[in-house]
């Protein structure tokens, strides 16, 4: 797999969005597209709300929703605008409710015709409010197994955004990947304080490698700023970061909404309830997430133990931990 023919991994998790469009649409253009709005708390440029934001353009412009969206809006306002959508005759709201969990519920008892199905580290409530995690530690763990041979220094580096437990997760993922195949790195983690500062998390990138640290996982976008700016690798989180830093960026775990989203959508039209968790459409199993990379640049046998881990995930034999407390 090439640098320029990579697509291979990336193919796979194409491949299983469109199985996760076909298993909805032919339900959903029977009748008139569902109107769904989309309310972002960070622009739609940050890598997670940019994957949601991608997959609910392409449903629109496939005919199966009518899209409406918002970004940049902060926590004060989110319940607000999760009104005046509501208000506005939006079937279902896509969204976070991290910074706003309890408000959020509240807002959908109010509002029991919608479907609200938010990125939130709670659970499902009644049946109008469904949840959703970032699960693409799969990825991740793939990608520490690949960073963990690839150490020169036996010191790498997480920056994120803040000790949430999708967040702790994903880096305590990579991580374990790390020890998984170097038992004596260490790992060091840094938190920005925020979901949107790529130059804060460049600051934070620079002072990991200033402490050793010779591959960075950038949970955050920045991180990746940082590494070019001092010739190392970096690992990419959320979406395909290659493309942008292509001599800097050697891994990516990916993660795909639009698994996710068919899913919700095709309850919605069939009048069911969203009550429920929709995490579980997101794992690497089920074609929601994935691990991309370019070969060549990790050692051969670092590959090829990694591509019988992903197997292993894929099967089910091996299960990544989810490890939610906050990274040390």
């Amino acid at each position: 797999m090439t640098r320029d023919l990579m697509m291979s991994r990336r193919n796979v998790l194409a491949s299983g969005l469109a199985l996760g469009v076909s298993a909805f649409a032919p339900a959903v253009r029977a009748s008139a597209p569902i109107k769904v709005a989309g309310i972002h708390a960070s622009p739609v440029e940050n890598a997670w709300n940019s994957v949601l934001h991608k997959a609910l353009q392409d449903a629109a412009a496939e005919g199966v929703i009518e899209y409406v969206f918002s970004e940049g809006v902060s926590g004060t306002d989110y319940p607000r605008a999760m009104r005046e959508y509501a208000e506005q005759g939006a079937k279902l709201i896509i969204g976070e409710a991290y910074a706003v969990e309890k408000q959020a519920r509240e807002v959908a008892v109010d509002y029991p015709e919608t479907a609200f199905v938010l990125g939130s580290s709670g659970k499902e409530s009644g049946d109008n409010f469904g949840v959703f995690g970032t699960w693409n530690h799969d990825g991740a763990y793939l990608a520490g197994m690949l960073a963990g041979k690839m150490t020169k220094s036996n010191v790498v580096g997480s920056v994120g955004a803040m000790p949430i437990p999708e967040v702790n997760m994903l880096i305590n993922a990579f991580a374990a990947g790390v020890k998984a195949v170097n038992p004596h790195a260490k790992h060091l983690v840094t938190f920005i304080g925020t979901f949107f500062d790529p130059p804060k998390a460049r600051e934070a990138g620079l002072a990991q490698i200033d402490a050793g640290a010779d591959i960075l996982f950038g949970e955050r976008i920045g991180t990746a700023d940082a590494a070019k700016e001092r010739n190392i690798k970096s690992v990419g989180s959320l979406i395909d970061y290659t493309p942008r830093y292509p001599d800097t960026v050697f891994a990516n775990a990916l993660w795909g909404f639009r698994p996710i989203l068919s899913a919700a959508i095709a309850d919605v039209a069939a009048g069911k309830p969203v009550g429920k968790d929709y995490t579980a459409f997101g794992l690497l199993k089920e074609g929601g997430s994935d691990v991309a990379y370019v070969k060549g640049v990790a050692p051969a046998e670092a590959e090829t133990a990694m591509e019988a881990k992903r197997a292993e995930i894929k099967s089910g034999a091996f299960e990544v931990p989810r490890i939610t407390d906050e990274p040390k």
